[in-house]
């Protein structure tokens, strides 16, 4: 929810840490996708009080917003475990990852809240005329789920001991429709600590949209990783220093130079994402840090491009799990040949 002075609109708020997209893109707090529009002219302090109240608002109103929390329901997570790392992808939000673990533990890193939030591809394309939670919106095809809690069909689900295939339609966000031009399909491998998803959107749809920014993907994990390490620099897979931030709300942008950004907790492991053509991301962290009250912590890499009749995107994402060092060492060695 970001209403400002009473404007029933997105807040729009320049991105900090060029160079980022001009047509910027956010995710609502509830794990939603969230889209800047123009700002509302309404003074800074005013606004802090206002993000304030809402922030407020929306913990009171939480239960409200379709929240799925650990454990779903019985029998809805698919699993691959390599005995170093597991994975699972939930059949009630399009097979959008949303477990990743070391094996044999029970620490989940990933952030499955509603049918917003987990891993999962999401796009956007031109106004249509939808609302989410009564405020303009556009054309979204997102994996999980629409944001009243309607989760996405899964076509195909098919998995082995470490490797995991599924293909599903994509659901509006905002407006709920299931947008069967739309086809989502994952391949997910485990090898040693990590896990390569590559992902596939192919859209047979007439329309010709005009270029947006998208989440690649749109990644949220535990609220308690509140530390977000990347490397913003110049000099990167030098072992140059590597920048720390704690995000607030809203939305921040940063360079990510060496295409990985992590989340750690205070005992300095995390997650990491490394998706080589991105180098840009969005971020924020929402919350009091309990993840039953809807906290989290969020970013997804962008890129940009319009999405047109025939259009097929595919990418790389890697995951790995330890110290922000070792994330970037592991990521370091996926990296292509120079």
């Amino acid at each position: 929810m970001n209403t400002a002075c009473g404007m029933e609109r997105p807040l729009d708020r320049s991105f900090k840490a060029p160079p980022v997209a001009s047509d910027k893109v956010r995710r609502r707090a509830q794990g939603g996708p969230f889209r800047l529009a123009k700002p509302a002219k309404c003074p800074w302090v005013l606004l802090q009080v206002l993000a304030a109240f809402l922030l407020t608002l929306s913990i009171l109103h939480l239960p409200t917003l379709a929240a799925t929390t650990d454990p779903v329901v019985p029998g809805d997570m698919v699993f691959i475990d390599n005995g170093q790392v597991r994975l699972g992808v939930k059949q009630t939000s399009g097979a959008g990852i949303a477990w990743f673990s070391l094996s044999g533990t029970n620490r989940n890193l990933i952030n499955h809240w509603d049918r917003g939030r987990l891993i999962q591809q999401s796009y956007y394309g031109d106004t249509d005329g939808s609302l989410w939670n009564q405020q303009p919106w556009r054309w979204n095809p997102v994996q999980g789920g629409d944001w009243k809690g309607k989760p996405a069909t899964v076509l195909d689900l098919q998995s082995t001991t470490n490797t995991l295939y599924a293909r599903s339609w994509a659901r509006h966000w905002a407006a709920g429709n299931e947008l069967t031009n739309v086809v989502f399909e994952q391949w997910i491998t485990l090898s040693g600590k990590t896990a390569h998803v590559h992902f596939k959107m192919t859209y047979s749809g007439d329309h010709a949209h005009e270029v947006h920014d998208h989440e690649i993907p749109a990644f949220f994990v535990a609220p308690d990783l509140n530390t977000l390490v990347l490397y913003a620099g110049d000099k990167p897979w030098t072992h140059d220093a590597l920048h720390r931030y704690i995000p607030g709300w809203p939305n921040e942008g940063r360079a990510m130079t060496e295409n990985w950004a992590a989340y750690v907790g205070t005992n300095g492991i995390g997650i990491g994402a490394y998706v080589p053509v991105a180098t840009n991301l969005t971020c924020y962290r929402f919350g009091d840090g309990r993840e039953d009250h809807g906290s989290c912590s969020y970013f997804a890499p962008l890129t940009r491009f319009a999405i047109t009749p025939g259009k097929v995107f595919e990418y790389d994402l890697h995951l790995a799990i330890g110290t922000a060092d070792e994330i970037r060492a592991t990521f370091g060695k996926l990296r292509p040949a120079r």
